[in-house]
């Protein structure tokens, strides 16, 4: 380089790090196919917010969705959206908490205040049209801000989501309350399951399982799981299955209605996110039964015109966002104090947070019997 360019060249002032103390490690997603863990700040919260120390946390079916590229999501945002953990920093508004205090916080994170809210649901206070889809409510998680695949989490709204957990509770026990047990139960409670109804549910993955046990406890006294690996079938009936389908030994729908007599289900719960256990699901219907669809779709859906009874069957189709909220957060570890549930079984493996891609190649392959991943920080 010659002087009289050297002379037109500035200084460069070094680039500094910020402490380690003030940032964090985060599983990212950078594009389809690749989550990384890479350094973020650690967030500071506004005046209703809190900051939690992640303990645990977990991988969902829809984490897989955004890793594949088919649940589009900002490049660099935090995923994860299935937080325990204990209350690090309070916004300076915040009341009825204090820091040190072992908490969740739902999946689905509503102010309280939005016309959502106001109407009653919850699940639904968000943003009116994103991606293309009609409303995306109240998560947040994972999806619009960053989640609690992370040392640490903002929660917004901190007095409407969070939820204290007992001190006899470990955070396992917990730890399906934010999404699964959530989602699984409103599955039930949607199609308006009642005592003495018989009720379907199409696939025991962690949201199914579930809804075999929400049915239960909302009165059903004959529950048909639809399943195929022996040991998701075992877990079903200790959740309250009391019969199995095994829908890779014949048609699951045949089977269904030759064990109700050629009646049909009160209710059939969807709990894949398949178009072909949705048409399952509504040709197993009896007239005027509800069909509560809880899986997250790739693609468009087809209504079958003969299950459907080309629509004047009086069928009814409900769909369920995963409820959340602070006083839902506390109905359900409610439930698992009173020892009505046991969920246990669900978490099948366990990973520190620095192997997240490994869990995440595993629960992505369904290999190795897994169910759910606790993820520790």
């Amino acid at each position: 380089m010659s002087p009289a360019l050297q002379s037109d060249v500035q200084p460069t002032t070094p680039t500094r790090r910020k402490p380690r103390s003030k940032m964090m490690c985060a599983a990212v997603f950078v594009e389809p196919g690749r989550i990384e863990l890479e350094d973020k700040p650690v967030p500071e919260p506004g005046p209703l917010d809190a900051l939690l120390r992640i303990t645990t946390t977990t991988i969902c079916g829809t984490d897989i969705h955004i890793l594949k590229g088919e649940y589009p999501v900002a490049r660099g945002l935090t995923i994860g959206h299935e937080p325990v953990g204990i209350i690090k920093k309070l916004g300076s508004e915040v009341k009825g908490f204090r820091e040190g205090q072992r908490v969740i916080a739902g999946a689905i994170t509503p102010s309280g205040h939005s016309a959502a809210c106001l109407c009653g649901c919850l699940s639904q206070d968000g943003p009116g049209e994103r991606h293309g889809f009609k409303a995306m409510g109240g998560w947040r998680f994972g999806n619009t801000i960053d989640g609690a695949q992370a040392e640490y989490l903002l929660v917004p709204d901190a007095m409407a989501n969070l939820a204290h957990i007992p001190s006899g509770l470990t955070d396992e026990q917990v730890l399906m309350c934010p999404d699964i047990m959530s989602t699984g139960f409103s599955g039930a409670e949607s199609g308006g399951v009642k005592i003495g109804d018989c009720v379907a549910v199409f696939a025991q993955g962690p949201i199914g399982l579930c809804a075999t046990a929400g049915a239960l406890l909302m009165g059903a006294t004959r529950i048909i799981a639809v399943e195929s690996i022996p040991a998701r079938q075992q877990i079903a009936r200790r959740l309250g299955a009391d019969e199995i389908v095994d829908f890779s030994k014949g048609d699951p729908v045949a089977e269904i209605m030759r064990l109700t007599d050629g009646r049909g289900v009160d209710v059939a719960i969807e709990a894949l996110g398949k178009q072909e256990t949705f048409a399952a699901a509504l040709a197993v219907l009896r007239p005027g039964g509800t069909l509560s669809s809880l899986g997250v779709y790739s693609g468009d859906l087809t209504i079958p015109l003969g299950a459907f009874a080309a629509g004047l069957g009086d069928h009814r189709i409900v769909t369920t966002l995963c409820p959340g909220g602070k006083e839902r957060m506390r109905r359900l570890i409610d439930v698992v104090d009173a020892r009505r549930i046991d969920l246990g079984a669900l978490v099948t493996h366990r990973f520190p947070l620095e192997r997240i891609k490994e869990a995440y190649e595993l629960f992505g392959a369904q290999r190795d019997g897994v169910l759910k991943v606790a993820i520790t920080p």
